[in-house]
C-alpha cells in the first residue's frame, strides 16, 4: 500500500478525523472505532511503515516512542495500575487489517493468556 492511500497516514496528517488522545511530532494516539475492550486506543507512527516485520535499526527510536507513550497514556488514562495490554498484530495471519504499523492500547477489563 503506499501512503497517499494509507487511512492511518491520512488520520496522522489530520485529513480524516479520529478521536485523539494524545499526538506528538512521532505518534498520533486515537480511540478505536470498534473497540475490542471498554479502552481501546491506537497508537500509530506519522512515519509510514507497513507493519513491524517491515521496520528497520533506524526506527528503533521510534518502535520505542510508541511503547513508552502508551505506558504514558495508561498513566494519564488512571488504568495503568489495573493493567493494560499492548498489542502490535504483523501482517495477515497476525491479524493486522490495517498495514501501516500500529499499537493496540487495550483494557477496562480482564485479559486471559495466551490470547487468541
Amino acid at each position: 500500500m503506499n501512503e497517499q492511500d494509507c487511512i492511518f497516514c491520512k488520520i496522522a496528517a489530520g485529513q480524516i478525523p479520529s478521536d485523539r488522545v494524545f499526538e506528538d511530532d512521532v505518534c498520533v494516539a486515537f480511540n478505536d472505532i470498534t473497540p475490542q475492550a471498554p479502552t481501546h486506543i491506537l497508537l500509530i507512527p506519522r512515519e509510514h511503515v507497513d507493519s513491524l516485520d517491515k521496520a528497520a535499526g533506524v526506527q528503533k527510536e521510534m518502535l520505542g516512542h510508541l511503547l513508552l507513550t502508551a505506558a504514558e497514556i495508561a498513566r494519564d488514562k488512571g488504568f495503568a495500575d489495573d493493567g493494560y495490554r499492548v498489542v502490535v498484530n504483523t501482517n495477515a495471519d497476525g491479524g493486522q487489517t490495517v498495514f501501516h504499523l500500529h499499537v493496540h492500547l487495550l483494557a477496562g477489563r480482564p485479559f486471559v493468556f495466551p490470547p487468541g
